[in-house]
């Protein structure tokens, strides 16, 4: 079978976005779009992608010349759809940990406009040992600062060249938060007036994503590459959806035509009802769910909307509990939108896989599932039992053994999986699980105390709820002595 490189040719075009990740997600929502851009507009810019890690993607980007291919595939009013389409829209993917100074280069292109990003929850945080002189900082945001300051200095602090940001990560107000890191790197690392200054000129926007990536087709690769006549090592297969609200100060519209390409783009001042329907209906029924739909034996998100019980449980989270956390003059509008999300679950073209679901759980529960659990809390002064379950769920499925890195290995039903996270988080579930046996009556409780004890993890104390360290290490005790299935079955 021909290489995508010997059936398709790359296309040439300025590169006036940097996009940092070069994961799944990003390829199939915004180089997608900006694929589409490109073709029905006259924007006629590529993206060159930036790996945040040092281990990465960039070798088989690079390999295929940024090309790939994007699968898309659902039912809309009963019809069958299904669209695959060669993206070129993506230029290079640069390391910045063996690329240092190629990656600076970027920042001298005046021809560079916006920056993207999706470095997942965890990704936009101040790391204290970043300074100026490394190579690279650690963090994204220090990457950010030492890239602003190079285009800050190369082109004199002429404000015509500062830059939009579009943060893609689901945390709360993701361009703010990251423009304030920024400064606080600005700041500690002596930058001076004329920098604040200038970087008051880049527009840090708040935006929401909505689209579910499964990614690579996994057993239906090869047979869809023989359909498309390539072979494919980037192939990223997602659903029909798509949805950007992009929060901003100046008007972005004509410089970058998204609307005008026919794309469901939303530019508003204020996003927060769609951040907060999206985040905790959509993201929050996945993550109050899959972990303990994993360990209770499923594999994908298809498998638990067929399942009689798991769905249960998933509609009992939603419609009894995060719903009525929130607002209840959007009741019926929130009802709504989760059907809708439901009948995305079901999807039977997307293979959304639970475990990369699971990646960093910690963090997508304090921003998914928390304020709806604390937010049911504070309108009933009653503990809701599916929310409290999934915390539980999550301390039990971060049960695991030998430790590599970001990644933790587990046991279900006598087979490993890996729980993938912060090294820190691991670290401190293998500490807590080493010092206690699952015969130990008292175990459950030590290690629920510790963990609703982490206020680094929530940003918060969870100890100070009453009742909720109690009935989550009873959730997490019963776990352990007895398995998953017979909570669930008590719980719906």
């Amino acid at each position: 079978m021909k290489k995508i490189t010997e059936a398709l040719n790359p296309v040439s075009r300025p590169e006036k976005i940097l996009q940092f990740g070069e994961g799944n997600f990003l390829r199939a929502f915004v180089d997608w779009q900006i694929d589409i851009v490109n073709s029905k507009t006259g924007f006629n810019g590529n993206v060159v992608l930036i790996q945040p890690l040092e281990q990465g993607m960039g070798d088989t980007i690079n390999a295929q010349k940024g090309l790939y291919t994007t699968l898309l595939r659902g039912v809309q009013k009963g019809k069958t759809i299904e669209e695959s389409r060669p993206i070129t829209s993506v230029s290079r993917c640069l390391n910045p940990y063996s690329q240092f100074d190629e990656y600076l280069r970027c920042a001298e292109n005046p021809d560079l406009r916006f920056v993207v990003s999706n470095t997942t929850e965890a990704g936009i945080a101040y790391n204290a040992a970043d300074r100026l002189s490394d190579r690279p900082q650690r963090s994204f945001p220090g990457k950010v600062t030492a890239f602003l300051f190079r285009r800050f200095e190369h082109f004199h602090g002429d404000p015509a060249k500062a830059l939009v940001f579009i943060p893609c990560e689901l945390i709360d107000k993701n361009g703010d938060t990251l423009k304030a890191i920024v400064e606080r790197y600005a700041r500690e690392w002596n930058l001076g007036d004329p920098f604040f200054a200038w970087l008051d000129s880049c527009d840090f926007c708040n935006s929401l994503v909505d689209r579910i990536v499964p990614g690579y087709p996994g057993g239906e690769a090869v047979s869809i590459c023989e359909k498309l006549g390539y072979e494919d090592k980037l192939l990223v297969a997602a659903e029909i959806f798509h949805l950007w609200v992009i929060e901003t100060k100046g008007d972005h519209r004509a410089e970058l035509p998204l609307v005008d390409a026919g794309l469901n783009v939303i530019w508003t001042n204020d996003m927060s009802f769609y951040r907060t329907r999206k985040v905790r209906i959509l993201n929050g029924a996945h993550t109050s769910s899959i972990l303990a739909a994993y360990l209770y034996g499923l594999d994908t998100v298809e498998q638990c909307i067929k399942d009689p019980l798991i769905v249960k449980m998933m509609k009992k989270g939603i419609f009894d509990e995060i719903i009525p956390s929130m607002e209840d003059r959007y009741a019926a509008e929130l009802t709504q939108y989760a059907n809708d999300v439901l009948e995305r679950f079901a999807n039977p073209y997307i293979k959304h896989l639970l475990l990369s679901i699971s990646l960093n759980s910690v963090s997508k529960f304090k921003t998914r599932v928390l304020p709806s659990l604390t937010g049911y809390i504070a309108k009933t002064g009653k503990l809701p039992p599916v929310l409290v379950f999934s915390l539980a769920a999550l301390i039990a499925f971060y049960k695991g053994g030998s430790l590599a890195g970001r990644e933790l290995r587990g046991s279900r039903n006598g087979s490993a999986y890996p729980i993938q996270d912060d090294e820190e988080v691991l670290k401190r579930f293998a500490g807590l699980y080493a010092e206690t046996k699952d015969d130990d009556p008292a175990g459950a409780q030590k290690i629920t105390r510790a963990v609703l004890g982490s206020t680094d993890w929530w940003g918060e104390d969870l100890l100070a709820y009453a009742g909720l360290p109690d009935a989550v290490s009873a959730c997490l005790g019963a776990i352990r002595r007895s398995g998953i299935r017979k909570l669930i079955e008590g719980l719906v």
